[in-house]
């Protein structure tokens, strides 16, 4: 049997989706930044990555890509880790610098900026140094394990008072629906029936299992306490209807921005 070959992506969030895979023999799996996982996946080196949702209409020829169904890293309201963070009000930022690991972060930002915030800022890619960012632009995005565990104390470096705005708060203050930042994605065929059911008994053993991930994730006590309220409150994994709304209104608010060439049909695996 030809093993799958899956790209992962390496922070917190995604490993209730990986539960127990690296010692599966249907599937070979690396681990990178989602943005990497997309990069792979386009260029065929990968047959299935866990991908930032917007790169599902980045993959060349339209319709490519199938989703496997009912599978996603997604948020309900807050995310607390996805975040911009500014000593400014967000209408008053005219630049934000960027922490590109994921480019549906990224797109998610111009669209808050363009719906939401009512601004035009100019972005730039730089980070995740918040320091850094915040001296040479008025806002930063930072996003995963760097959002999650940044501790701001509410002040910057010189003194100024910081605010994190999280985005996925915003998106659901925006439009009331959850919000899809990653599932996983490949060409047709590239799954046979068993190894969707896979996927899913591993997503269903990892969200039972919060604590245990934590533990293994983090060394400190309180880091792994952390993690385990993370993964239970904040991060959600299924794709059903309201995800799935979410996710075409996302991908509508992108093309009508030019984010993307056009919002596209979404299309699924065949479920098992």
């Amino acid at each position: 049997m030809n093993r799958v070959r899956l790209g992962a992506v390496g922070y917190l969030n995604a490993r209730p989706l990986v539960y127990g895979l690296e010692r599966s023999p249907r599937f070979e799996v690396r681990f990178d930044v989602p943005s990497r996982c997309a990069a792979l996946l386009h260029a065929g080196d990968i047959d299935v990555g866990l991908i930032p949702s917007i790169e599902y209409l980045r993959g060349g020829t339209r319709g490519a890509y199938r989703i496997v169904p009912d599978l996603a890293i997604a948020s309900r309201g807050a995310v607390a880790s996805v975040a911009i963070y500014t000593a400014r009000d967000m209408r008053d930022v005219t630049t934000i610098a960027l922490d590109t690991s994921s480019r549906t972060s990224v797109a998610l930002v111009s669209v808050l900026c363009a719906r939401l915030f009512k601004i035009q800022p100019v972005l730039e890619s730089r980070g995740p140094d918040l320091d850094d960012m915040l001296a040479h632009a008025d806002a930063a995005l930072i996003i995963g394990d760097n959002a999650l565990l940044l501790e701001t104390e509410g002040r910057g470096r010189n003194g100024r008072a910081i605010q994190k705005i999280d985005l996925g708060e915003a998106w659901w203050k925006l439009t009331g629906l959850p919000f899809v930042y990653a599932f996983w994605a490949g060409r047709g065929g590239a799954l046979a029936t068993d190894d969707l059911a896979a996927l899913q008994a591993a997503r269903d053993a990892g969200v039972q299992r919060p604590e245990e991930i934590g533990r293994a994730y983090f060394d400190d006590p309180a880091l792994q306490a952390r993690a385990a309220r993370y993964l239970r409150d904040n991060i959600k994994y299924d794709l059903g209807a309201d995800e799935r709304a979410g996710l075409e209104t996302f991908y509508r608010y992108a093309a009508e921005l030019t984010l993307v060439a056009a919002a596209g049909p979404v299309e699924f695996f065949e479920r098992p």
